[in-house]
């Protein structure tokens, strides 16, 4: 029941679409410019840096938000379980963005929420991640390869750690944080499914931060 509980949790504060409401401050729904999403990277494309920054936190801060209410609930009574209920939780929000029902299920990709979910759950795997974030954007300038490096390395890092007891989970416990964690890294890729045809095709759009025009 604490696992449904938790999945809840994530995906009610995974509604808050911080990009599709800035856009609707300006009187412009995102998701009918650009790629057609509400994440991060068409806030950036579309509004500029200063909505591509208010959208990567606003939603890396949703889910924080989300596991830290969780951790409230079941800090004391789940605490030996807290890593697998924190990333149930972050489920939730990932699956909360992408499929809004209030928006026809048309949200964004889970990115952001997902940096929200290593902040929250293994800061370890974070500082792993935004270093080959950063490394793979500086090279290819490719958001969407960046991306989804980062989150198949988190899903290689989980795994690691937990196998060497980094979560202090029993075995089948750690099996199915691992298992939750695949589910993620697969949703990811399948939500960035025509970025990897492109990517393939060599027709991917890449971003380079100097060259963006100054937006409001």
């Amino acid at each position: 029941m604490e696992r449904l509980i938790c999945l809840c949790i994530g995906y009610v504060f995974g509604l808050f679409q911080t990009s599709y409401i800035y856009g609707k401050l300006h009187k412009t729904d995102i998701r009918e410019h650009g790629s057609g999403n509400a994440g991060t990277t068409n806030a950036l494309r579309t509004f500029g840096k200063k909505a591509g920054a208010l959208t990567l936190v606003g939603d890396c801060l949703k889910c924080v938000l989300a596991v830290l209410v969780a951790r409230l609930l079941y800090g004391n009574s789940h605490s030996a379980i807290m890593p697998l209920l924190g990333l149930y939780t972050a489920l939730g929000c990932v699956l909360g963005h992408n499929f809004p029902f209030y928006l026809r299920f048309r949200g964004g990709k889970g990115i952001a929420a997902s940096v929200g979910m290593l902040l929250a759950v293994d800061g370890r795997l974070f500082l792993l991640c935004a270093v080959l974030f950063f490394a793979v954007f500086f090279w290819k300038h490719y958001v969407s390869l960046s991306s989804l490096s980062a989150y198949a390395a988190a899903l290689l890092g989980m795994i690691f750690l937990g196998a060497r007891g980094g979560y202090g989970l029993t075995d089948g416990l750690q099996i199915e944080m691992d298992l939750l964690m695949l589910v993620m890294t697969l949703l990811a890729f399948y939500r960035h499914r025509e970025n990897i045809r492109r990517l393939l095709k060599g027709t991917e759009n890449p971003i380079y931060l100097s060259k963006l025009g100054k937006k409001k």
